[in-house]
C-alpha cells in the first residue's frame, strides 16, 4: 500500500491525519503510563516516542485539559 493510499484510507476511516492518528495513540499510550507507572513526565515522553518533553507537555494539555504533572495527581 502506498503511502498516498494509507493516508486517505486512514482520514477517511478517523477522520484525522496520519500525524495525528499516530500522536492520538501515542499520547493515549502516554496517558495509560501516567497511571500505572513512577516514571517521570520526561520518560514517558521518550518512551511513546516524543522527542522533546516539553512539546509532548503542550500536545498532552490540548488533548485532556490538563497537564500530564497534574493528571498524575488526579489519578
Amino acid at each position: 500500500m502506498s503511502r498516498t493510499n494509507l493516508h486517505n484510507k486512514l482520514s477517511a476511516l478517523t477522520g484525522l491525519s496520519t500525524t495525528l492518528y499516530v500522536r492520538k495513540l501515542r499520547l493515549h499510550r502516554a496517558q495509560e503510563l501516567l497511571r500505572t507507572t513512577d516514571a517521570t513526565v520526561a520518560e514517558i515522553a521518550y518512551e511513546v516516542g516524543f522527542n522533546d518533553p516539553k512539546f509532548f507537555s503542550r500536545v498532552y494539555a490540548e488533548a485532556y485539559g490538563v497537564p500530564p504533572s497534574q493528571a498524575r495527581r488526579t489519578v
